[in-house]
């Protein structure tokens, strides 16, 4: 049920997917909205690719609409990487992106970075995918010499720093390094990890030198390794598929391989999710509350259903921490729903861990706009987890750009189909991030008291708000690249630049910038 390669956080691929692509096709016009909808659900490689197909035949149609933001991606690959580009368009359009592809000639890597005058720098992408594996970069073969085998990882570390190097420099683009999942056959069995110069030693210690040492400012890691990992290192590896074609993973694997590749590049243009909104009957508790009451919901310590609601409760708050803000929208009694929160003790989440509290019998898409209104944020932030598949249906048809996560009836999965969904990936976290829920959630009783004041002046005076004005420093320099990147509303050319590039113009004498916060 939660196997990866499924992709069981999304609906399953509709019965009639071929009759809903052809009407697109000979749609006169295709909406963001329609095309996303279909690629809202667990779509194996075949149907990716034919989605794809859409997605280049309509590109100016759904470029002009503004409401998916380009990515132009260069990928410089050591194997076979056909199949794996064929799934990022409809994948992309899942995130929010219109994803254009470009790749330089097969074994031709270092000609492509390294030229100013190669098709791939030519082009300008806006990020580069340096996508290399462990044969290419010598860590397939075990040494038993430490010294040598140490060697080997200082060799592979400099390969790949002076690609990224020339990255920077020939093209200038953001680069993405991954890290290498680990191999499934071992020399020494569990010793493996202890031997130095043993394959899984080596590629162990370049994965940890990989993301300390040469991911830079403006660069992004995706960690592949833990990808495997979490699918299984023996389902992830084809020794059929490499041998017979240089495929450096399952072909069962690419539909997920591309979905985290798409999230990072979303992040990376600011559009990770900002809100988590939660259902409340069973979904934080077990039971009604209406019907239960207090004594009678499954909360806590004391059975495994109780503990798996608390155990989602405590993800919840975990994401707050980091920044996400947290609302609820439930068809209830508003004094009914807010009893747990205020009088429950085994309740983690509480009352003021909420920035909009909705519990009413209004329909919840409706609501779930109303939610975004208060926290003026698109509905395209919202992540919505509800236990109840009809309200999930009704909200992905009337919202497609709403995460919906498919979490089945059994709350001991929540947890991990919510985190496998990757709604909010991050490329960085400052201070700021962690204090976004509440500045969200101020705002949000701001809004409020809005509402009950009729003085406009009056009412800003009372917010004592300061304003500070001063050139891009090191500190603001992560918070000032996401803001280009995540909003149309204070960037009004639409232009997106890396934090590389924000850093490129700071050190400019010629350049004048101003950040005001």
């Amino acid at each position: 049920m939660t196997d990866p390669l499924s992709l069981p956080w999304l609906a399953p691929a509709p019965a009639d997917f071929r009759d809903r692509l052809k009407q697109l096709r000979n749609a006169e016009t295709v909406t963001p909205a329609a095309a996303m909808a279909l690629a809202n659900h667990a779509l194996d490689l075949s149907q990716l690719g034919q989605l794809g197909k859409l997605v280049a035949q309509r590109h100016d149609q759904l470029a002009a609409s503004g409401r998916l933001r380009p990515v132009k991606l260069g990928i410089v690959a050591s194997h076979t990487a056909d199949l794996a580009i064929s799934a990022l368009a409809g994948t992309g359009l899942r995130h929010g992106l219109l994803v254009e592809t470009l790749t330089a000639s097969y074994g031709q890597i270092a000609q492509a970075v390294l030229d100013p005058a190669s098709s791939i720098a030519l082009a300008r992408p806006d990020f580069v995918l340096l996508s290399l594996d462990l044969h290419s970069l010598g860590l397939a073969r075990s040494l038993f010499d430490q010294a040598e085998a140490e060697a080997a990882v200082q060799s592979a570390i400099d390969y790949v720093a002076s690609l990224r190097d020339g990255a920077h420099t020939h093209i200038g683009a953001g680069v993405i390094l991954h890290t290498l999942a680990v191999p499934v056959e071992t020399l020494f069995g569990s010793f493996d990890a202890r031997q130095p110069g043993s394959a899984r030693w080596m590629v162990s210690r370049f994965n940890q030198r990989l993301a300390e040492e040469v991911i830079g400012q403006g660069d992004l890691l995706l960690d592949m390794a833990a990808i495997a990992e979490t699918v299984g290192l023996a389902r992830w590896h084809d020794p059929l598929r490499w041998h017979d074609a240089k495929l450096p993973f399952a072909l069962d694997a690419i539909p997920l391989y591309a979905d985290h590749l798409c999230r990072l590049l979303a992040a990376a243009r600011g559009l990770s999710r900002k809100c988590l909104v939660l259902d409340l009957d069973n979904t934080l508790w077990g039971g009604v509350i209406g019907d239960d009451g207090l004594e009678g919901i499954k909360l806590g310590q004391g059975s495994a259903r109780g503990e798996a609601h608390l155990a989602v409760q405590n993800l919840a708050l975990d994401l707050r921490r980091r920044g996400i803000v947290l609302a609820v929208c439930s068809k209830n009694e508003e004094a009914a729903a807010l009893l747990p929160f205020r009088d429950h003790p085994e309740m983690v989440l509480k009352e003021d861990h909420i920035s909009v509290f909705v519990a009413n019998w209004t329909d919840k898409a409706t609501n779930l706009k109303a939610i975004a209104a208060t926290l003026n944020i698109g509905v395209d932030s919202l992540v919505f987890l509800d236990d109840n598949p009809a309200e999930r249906e009704r909200v992905r048809q009337e919202l497609p750009e709403v995460a919906v996560p498919e979490v089945g009836d059994e709350p001991s999965d929540y947890v991990r189909l919510l985190a496998m969904g990757g709604y909010f990936e991050a490329v960085a976290f400052a201070e700021e991030d962690r204090q976004r829920a509440d500045m969200y959630q101020a705002n949000a009783k701001r809004v409020t008291a809005m509402q009950k004041v009729g003085n406009l002046d009056e009412y800003l005076q009372s917010l004592d708000m300061v304003c500070t004005i001063q050139p891009f420093d090191e500190i603001g320099r992560a918070r000032i690249a996401q803001l280009i990147n995540k909003s149309n509303q204070f960037n009004l050319t639409t232009r997106r630049y890396t934090e590389a590039e924000v850093a490129a113009a700071q050190a400019d004498a010629g350049k004048f910038t101003m950040q005001v916060r």
